[in-house]
């Protein structure tokens, strides 16, 4: 009788253990989804309270980058919207920031008797969360606002929808 009992609790207790590791299973992708959001949540919310201080950084970099060469950066006048991708390759969040660029013309260089010096130029101003921290390297795509940038390139990235708008 003792063998069966001991049988029968080792039974139970594989039973258990097999339900437990099934519902952990069955749980842990909604775990990770809910979590994964939260910290999307949390990423565009850290744009949003940092974005002047990011754009600030931005114009500064862009500007000692000499590109366009012959022209020097003046102002970026920063619109609406912000858009978020993905990276399709490395999972990568990136900010794409709407913004015109006006620059003026280097005195002696190149482009100073070019009419067009003059033109604003719309571009989107990338940002990129790694690591828990928002960042830029000064890059913009010229001639694409956020949304022509999310469609031109999905090959590349993917969008990400944000609940709060930054």
């Amino acid at each position: 009788m003792k063998d069966e009992n001991v049988v029968n609790s080792i039974a139970y207790l594989g039973i258990g253990l097999a339900v437990l590791v099934f519902i952990f299973m069955a749980l842990a992708p909604m775990i990770v989804k809910r979590q994964s959001r939260r910290d999307l949540e949390r990423a565009f919310q850290e744009f949003k309270l940092r974005r002047e201080a990011l754009e600030a950084k931005f114009f500064q970099l862009a500007a000692s980058i000499g590109k366009p060469r012959g022209l020097r950066w003046t102002v970026c006048d920063w619109k609406e919207p912000v858009r978020f991708v993905r990276d399709r390759s490395t999972g990568l969040l990136t900010a794409l920031a709407s913004v015109e660029i006006h620059f003026e013309a280097i005195e002696g260089g190149d482009m100073e008797d070019v009419a067009a010096v003059g033109d604003v130029r719309d571009a989107s101003a990338l940002f990129h969360y790694e690591n828990g921290q928002w960042g830029t390297g000064g890059k913009a795509l010229f001639n694409m606002n956020p949304e022509t940038a999310v469609e031109k390139l999905e090959h590349q990235f993917e969008a990400v929808e944000n609940s709060q708008q930054a």
